[in-house]
């Protein structure tokens, strides 16, 4: 099997760190971006503790998305990119554009940079927050034909930011990418296991409902996907032919409420899960704690839609088989815990 000189960029956080791990497995060169080079020792200890001796065949550049400083370096020599850094806070900034400019100008300046250096292939981490929002209930799962109006309702900055950054890829890629192709991967919720304390949103999510920090569960869905599952498609999306130009979408499977998951984790889980919660808010309940809660008062816009989207042509053109959903929020509850990231 061939093995390529690869850049991941964000190589530090959830996602970033698995599709390290699979690279490394796979025998390529890898060379990582990371904002503080002071966080390397941590990204090779967290590697390591999971079981990638990853030596010299890892190295690492220091990189901001909102600087033009540390990308050339970066992807000097590479075959492939997999662009995984972009900013996603746990609460939506007050002003929009602290998430859209660095998840769009720091898209263009990766692929610039990887242009510059005659890269064949760029993978961009998407999101189905730029596939299927803005269009309120749809009785059809989403597809890759489908684009989030930035402009409609319960549009919130983060799905803005990865709908204009990925219109903003596309185009350049069309316009300025001298041949360089493109493929993108849309995840829906990320859970899995975690590697150490950088969490994603959803695995997040998970540890506040077993450290008993949700009285209940609004009505809200998420489509479900393990991150390793979208490590290993990324990895059919960089060197497959078929994948060239094209987008596909990491989903498990149906849309869950956030009750079915606490239900998930309190049945399979047991003692560990106990503070998991075991009810679900009456809509009204969360409009009136939306007073006071910023977090209920994002939940508000998305009460009661249920979005599911499709992984048909991932498994038809890459041959993609994901994990269960169940697997996936298993997998994130008990890495918590034998990481030793519940609060008790």
């Amino acid at each position: 099997m061939a093995t390529y000189t690869v850049l991941v960029t964000g190589g530090s956080g959830f996602v970033g760190s698995h599709v390290i791990l699979k690279l490394i497995a796979a025998g390529h060169q890898v060379r990582t971006t990371v904002r503080n080079l002071t966080r390397e020792a941590e990204v090779r200890s967290t590697l390591a503790a999971a079981g990638a001796d990853a030596g010299d065949r890892l190295s690492f550049v220091a990189a901001d998305l909102e600087k033009d400083a540390g990308w050339a370096e970066a992807a000097a020599g590479c075959d492939y990119v997999h662009h995984v850094a972009s900013p996603f806070p746990p609460a939506q900034p007050k002003d929009e554009n602290e998430l859209i400019r660095p998840a769009r100008e720091g898209t263009l300046r990766v692929l610039r940079a990887a242009r510059d250096a005659r890269v064949k292939r760029v993978v961009v981490t998407s999101s189905f927050a730029a596939i299927g929002y803005g269009h309120g209930q749809s009785d059809t799962p989403y597809t890759e034909q489908d684009w989030t109006d930035p402009d409609g309702p319960a549009v919130q900055p983060y799905m803005k930011s990865k709908t204009l950054a990925e219109r903003a890829a596309w185009e350049f890629v069309g316009r300025e990418g001298n041949g360089m192709e493109l493929a993108v991967v849309n995840p829906v919720a990320i859970f899995g296991p975690a590697l150490g304390g950088d969490l994603s949103t959803s695995v997040f999510l998970v540890q506040s409902m077993l450290e008993g920090k949700m009285p209940g569960t609004p009505r809200l869905y998420l489509g479900v996907v393990d991150v390793r599952d979208v490590a290993d498609l990324h990895l059919r999306a960089m060197t497959d032919p078929a994948a060239a130009g094209e987008r596909f979408l990491a989903v498990a499977g149906e849309a869950m409420s956030l009750h079915e998951i606490a239900m998930i984790l309190r049945t399979r889980m047991g003692e560990a899960a106990a503070k998991a919660p075991r009810r679900e808010l009456p809509d009204w309940l969360v409009r009136l704690l939306a007073v006071f809660v910023p977090l209920a008062r994002e939940a508000v816009p998305r009460l009661g839609i249920r979005a599911s989207a499709s992984n048909e042509k991932a498994r038809r053109l890459l041959d993609w088989q994901p994990r269960s959903r169940e697997e996936a929020i298993l997998a994130s509850g008990e890495s918590l815990v034998a990481l030793g990231l519940i609060e008790r």
